[in-house]
């Protein structure tokens, strides 16, 4: 009698097993995912993502394209070349649904901006009131015509203290005086390699400047025909950045030092310090809401501060079309970040 019930049971497990070889393996929908500049830690949860195989669970083959100074993504996303794209801030949605571009922004991964204004410790520049006796701002030709006009509007800034920043860090370097914009989780790490103390940051998140930042843009035909498929990879790419910010992330470092060889792990690992350090990613809605989270509330604040800046005018922008929650705001991820952390 046993070697008959054994010879019945490897039967079943044969049968089972050929039962399971022909079915069909889950089909994987192809997805493009353009980033607006070259692979890094701000990255890292879009590539977590590939690495550990969640978007692949979900039935995505998602293709990361980056982005970079040779490298513009963004009329790809209209033209139908990509499916979702990595911005850098609301500013570029507004202009976009300015100019009638059909996109929508459908999740939020950093809820507080990077930019910052960096400063040398001991020279009085410890509160942000105090930049404003700063003889020179360094700041980029973009910044000049965005972030810097709301300083000027809300904070009381002077053109005259305004100069060129060119992304070199030759000149803030030689004058201690001298303030200048930075990526809150890049500059201090290039100050700190190339003049060996860590630099006075303020960001200017902290003071007011309440866009997203790292939010996902694709086209709205895409979210009213297939809901199911940006759902999917809303989804994967919330739990991609719980297990990055959390969990093992070498895998993910190594694809984006492959995409990007100047990252070395050391700085990898130290900007993922920073985004923990001044809560760029998980803080705000998203330690109710999940990662990913928005308000259009808070949408509408941003675009209101933008026109007082001489931005836009009022009307100009609809910004009921300027994101969707429908993606977002649902939890997903918490018990991920409870298992990896406890809390």
């Amino acid at each position: 009698m046993k070697n008959a019930c054994t010879t019945l049971t490897r039967r079943a497990l044969m049968a089972s097993a050929l039962v399971a070889a022909a079915l069909p393996a889950l089909a994987q929908e192809k997805v493009v995912f353009a980033t607006n500049w070259r692979a890094q830690a701000g990255h890292g949860g879009f590539y977590q993502a590939v690495a550990d195989g969640t978007y692949k669970r979900l039935g995505l083959d998602v293709e990361i394209q980056q982005g970079g100074p040779q490298v513009n993504n963004r009329p790809m996303l209209p033209a139908g070349r990509i499916d979702f794209l990595m911005t850098g801030n609301l500013l570029l949605t507004f202009d976009q649904i300015k100019n009638g571009v059909p996109v929508t922004v459908v999740g939020a991964i950093f809820q507080k901006d990077p930019q910052a204004i960096i400063a040398h410790p001991g020279q009085g520049y410890d509160k942000w009131e105090d930049l404003k006796k700063a003889p020179s701002v360094l700041v980029s030709k973009d910044g000049q015509f965005s972030f810097w006009q709301w300083m000027k509007a809300d904070h009381g800034f002077r053109d005259e203290q305004l100069k060129p920043y060119t992304f070199n860090l030759g000149p803030f370097l030689a004058d201690k005086r001298t303030v200048q914009q930075g990526y809150s989780i890049s500059e201090p790490i290039n100050v700190k390699r190339q003049a060996g103390f860590d630099p006075v940051v303020h960001l200017l998140a902290d003071q007011g400047f309440s866009t997203y930042s790292t939010t996902i843009e694709t086209r709205t035909q895409l979210v009213r025909e297939k809901p199911d498929l940006v759902r999917r990879f809303m989804e994967g790419t919330i739990i991609g950045w719980y297990n990055y910010m959390y969990g093992d992330r070498k895998a993910a470092n190594a694809l984006i030092r492959k995409d990007n060889p100047d990252m070395s792990e050391e700085y990898i690992e130290a900007s993922v310090k920073l985004m923990k350090d001044l809560n760029i990613v998980d803080s705000g809605e998203a330690l109710t809401k999940g990662i990913g989270a928005m308000d259009m509330a808070r949408v509408q604040d941003f675009y209101n501060k933008m026109v007082k800046a001489g931005l836009y005018k009022p009307g100009e922008v609809d910004v009921s079309k300027v994101a969707t929650t429908q993606f977002v705001n649902k939890g997903i991820g918490l018990d991920v970040r409870k298992r990896l952390t406890g809390k």
